[in-house]
């Protein structure tokens, strides 16, 4: 008999999965906004690169608490506390008169996208049955998936025909509408914390690893790759993340069950998911940044380019989402594999004669490998784990697949950045040869997506068959 899904259901995942897609589309949106807000607001592109890095910081880190949240509040309550704080933000950065109270404002929505991520994931584990998860895993994954990539379309057209403030005007009708839907809809209890503490070590020192990182690699980008400081701040960061094992390991309280990880398909699904988001969100960034650099395309141009990919994307998810559901996660995977690295292979060869047409063709190419796998590997990774410990998947794979794409964003721009310290005075040149390192590491990550994949296959799916 075939299992089916309420429309109460279907409607409480609309609300808070557009809720994640909102606030997703106003972080990539600011990219191509980035050398007018520098115009305007009188600071770096150093300094403005926060907007989005230090909002996926803090998304992250807010979604390291959500294991614990989702089994402390009722859905609802969670929902109304993340769409009160997606409008007060979008607000505040829609009057923003400087740098600090847009970052400010920016750090509220930060909190809306990080309860609400892991919010849909857990509505959808909870209410969809187990023959149509990879179905609607595929769905959420075009929230995740396509407001990364129409958001600099959104931005561009926005910033091309009025100003980078109207970009929170255009949401704000959509958030009221998500608030109606979502009281409606959402329903549900909390499982309750009994014998469950919070765990505020945790939290700081996740903040702390987070955030040391991203200064790690600012250091590359202000001095240089084999600087002093680079160097010094890499044997930090080694210390406290080892600090931060050692502590958790003692502590008789856990914000997050990582033991999880010590099943293997789960660590290498985690490994899949992180670095798709990482290629995801790191070329919205690059991209918009070359063709306006080099090609010298208006924002609204840049924004447009990578539009075909994403629309083809996301059809493409249901459809890998479907596959994964009757035939496993194999052909999904492998597919996706293939396509991220021929996709990402091309962007490296061609880096020094990249065209309007050429970018178009081979984004399309990367974002249909994207969608093939990501939804994929959050379903797979959810089927290693049982009761409780789904709340520690799902709160751990949203987490790092968040932080996966401020570091791809902080890591992409410190090439550019430190290429720019000892390559000439051209922009344009420093531009073409730091995205080319950039598209080489890509083509890395991509590589080894697809070497994991074919590990998992037939180190462990092909002996079950």
């Amino acid at each position: 008999m075939e299992e089916t899904v309420s429309l109460r259901v279907k409607l409480s995942i609309l609300a808070v999965g557009l809720l994640s897609f909102t606030g997703i589309l106003i972080e990539t949106s600011m990219n191509v906004t980035f050398p007018t807000l520098v115009k305007d607001l009188q600071v770096s592109l150093g300094t403005v690169q926060w907007l989005t890095t230090g909002y996926l910081l803090l998304t992250t880190i807010v979604m390291s608490t959500t294991a614990y949240i989702l089994k402390k509040f009722d859905p609802l309550k969670i929902f109304i506390f993340a769409v009160a704080c997606c409008f007060i933000g979008s607000m505040i950065c829609l009057v923003a008169p400087n740098f600090p109270i847009l970052m400010a404002g920016r750090l509220l929505q930060a909190i809306a996208t990080g309860l609400s991520t892991p919010l849909m994931f857990s509505l959808i584990f909870e209410e969809i049955p187990s023959s149509k998860l990879g179905l609607y895993t595929g769905l959420a994954g075009i929230v995740i998936s396509l407001a990364p990539a129409l958001g600099p379309t959104y931005g561009g057209i926005i910033n091309g025909i009025w100003t980078w403030r109207e970009i929170f005007v255009g949401v704000l009708p959509l958030i009221i509408l998500l608030f109606v839907i979502g009281v409606f809809s959402i329903h549900g209890k909390a499982r309750g914390t009994k014998g469950i503490s919070f765990d505020y070590g945790s939290v700081i020192g996740l903040a702390v690893i987070f955030s040391v990182i991203l200064f790690t690699f600012d250091q590359a980008g202000r001095y240089g790759w084999t600087s002093a400081q680079f160097l010094l701040w890499i044997i930090v960061s080694l210390v406290i993340f080892g600090i931060f094992v050692w502590y958790n390991r003692k502590s008789q309280r856990q914000l997050i069950d990582f033991s999880i990880l010590k099943k293997p398909v789960l660590r290498l699904r985690l490994f899949s998911y992180f670095s798709l988001q990482f290629i995801n969100i790191g070329l919205s960034f690059v991209l918009p940044i070359f063709a306006q650099t080099v090609l010298k395309m208006n924002s609204a141009q840049a924004g447009l380019m990578l539009l075909p990919g994403s629309l083809l994307g996301a059809i493409v998810g249901p459809i890998a989402g479907y596959l994964y559901d009757k035939r496993g996660a194999a052909i999904p995977l492998i597919t996706s594999g293939i396509l991220i690295t021929l996709g990402s292979a091309a962007f490296w060869i061609k880096s020094e004669s990249l065209t309007l047409m050429s970018i178009t063709l081979i984004y399309l190419i990367i974002r249909i490998g994207f969608n093939f796998g990501f939804g994929a590997s959050l379903s797979d990774g959810s089927m290693q784990v049982t009761g409780s410990s789904k709340s520690d998947q799902n709160s751990l794979f949203s987490m790092m697949q968040q932080y996966a794409g401020s570091l791809g964003t902080n890591i992409l721009s410190v090439v550019i950045s430190a290429v720019a310290l000892t390559g000439s005075r051209n922009e344009v040149l420093n531009t073409i040869a730091g995205t080319k390192i950039d598209f080489a590491l890509l083509t890395v990550l991509s590589l080894l997506v697809l070497i994991s994949v074919i590990y998992v296959y037939f180190r462990y799916e092909k002996k079950n068959n």
